[in-house]
């Protein structure tokens, strides 16, 4: 199966909170050339989507989905910047084999996305990831292990 994990796009310096930083031009126009890369790449079909609830990862997922299609599409307080890794790997998991998943794309946040990228390809160190930066692993839920099948950086 594969996992695809999405860092949002460049987002606004300053807003009234962390939660409510919107994305720059840059971060759109950046986010959608990473989707088209990924069409590209010959993906374009998402079992499921789980988004952050902060506007940048919502606004990230609004500008990429018109390139994909998403059987599912849910938002998630877990995965914010300083969600826990280890736990959102353990519901990815519980998901992936009770929906019978093929395909998930987590659309998050540093540093969370690195971290996440560390749990699902165990001999890996955490990742940085630049704004809409994606990264496709091949996961097996059976070994509990993945590799890393390709990097798309805007």
């Amino acid at each position: 199966m594969k996992i695809f994990i999405m860092r949002h796009g460049e987002a606004e310096h300053y807003a009234s909170s962390d939660a409510e930083r919107q994305l720059t031009d840059r971060g759109r126009s950046a986010s959608v050339a990473v989707a088209q890369a990924c069409v590209k790449q010959g993906f374009k079909q998402f079992d499921k989507v789980i988004v952050s609830p902060y506007i940048r990862a919502q606004q990230t997922w609004q500008e990429i989905s018109a390139f994909f299609d998403a059987k599912s599409i849910e938002t998630s307080e877990d995965i914010t910047p300083y969600g826990d890794s280890e736990q959102v790997a353990e519901y990815v998991q519980a998901i992936v084999e009770h929906e019978n998943l093929e395909s998930i794309l987590l659309v998050s946040h540093l540093p969370l996305v690195g971290y996440l990228t560390a749990e699902f390809v165990t001999d890996m160190v955490p990742p940085m990831f630049p704004t809409s930066g994606l990264i496709s692993i091949d996961y097996s839920p059976e070994k509990r292990d993945g590799e890393v099948a390709f990097n798309i950086q805007p």
